[in-house]
């Protein structure tokens, strides 16, 4: 930890995340996550290892399919960034009691492909004032939006719980820049730094653009 705050001139060492959604998005933002060297990652999924989701999810192998994707990429990152307390939580996120841990995150990252699971998440951080980031991919477009309660829009009023394409397509670069996008804006709100709060960060092809919402 002292080598990682020594090189990057910050340290996360004493902060939890909670990343929901063990995918293309999740993965690649849990592993920017640990390496940035935050203390603890709770990693929230319900869902298992598909050969489909070999593109783009990478810490997965044609040996994990079949099981959680909560667990495999738990064990994964625990090798590879051994300071980090990483957990995994077998939980469906769209009932409203499926997620104690919740309780113990500084920043939530939502990196899912339901508008049910993204509501429940929202009403969640909302009530308990938890910082959310959320991410959403489609093709070669996404979006990374930092929602602070009580300081800024939620994930509704960001039009982001709006009706969206039922089968989003999943690109690797895309989520590959939007799952990074997430973890630099948890970590810079970890940091202390939230002038990227309530901002929409538009990535649309090789262009990403930035939008404030009121």
């Amino acid at each position: 930890m002292f080598e990682k705050a020594r090189t990057q001139g910050f340290d996360l060492s004493a902060k939890c995340a909670v990343v929901v959604g063990c995918g293309g998005l999740g993965t690649n933002a849990a592993v920017h996550l640990c390496g940035m060297g935050v203390g603890k990652l709770i990693l929230v999924d319900f869902d298992t290892v598909e050969a489909g989701n070999l593109n783009r999810q990478f810490f997965y192998t044609p040996a994990d399919v079949g099981r959680p994707k909560c667990a495999v990429l738990a064990a994964r990152l625990a090798a590879y960034a051994p300071n980090c307390a990483v957990t995994a939580c077998l939980a469906n996120v769209e009932r409203p009691d499926s997620l104690p841990q919740i309780a113990e995150a500084d920043v939530l990252l939502c990196a899912v492909d339901s508008n049910a699971a993204r509501r429940a998440l929202n009403d969640q951080c909302a009530e308990r004032s938890i910082p959310l980031v959320n991410g959403g991919v489609d093709g070669f477009f996404g979006t990374a939006y930092l929602y602070i309660p009580g300081k800024t829009p939620d994930l509704e009023r960001a039009g982001l719980l709006d009706a969206q394409n039922e089968k989003p397509r999943s690109v690797s670069s895309t989520v590959g820049v939007i799952g990074a996008l997430q973890a630099q804006l948890a970590a810079k709100y970890l940091c202390g730094e939230t002038a990227h709060a309530g901002k929409l960060f538009i990535f649309d092809n090789e262009e990403i653009r930035s939008l404030s919402i009121q």
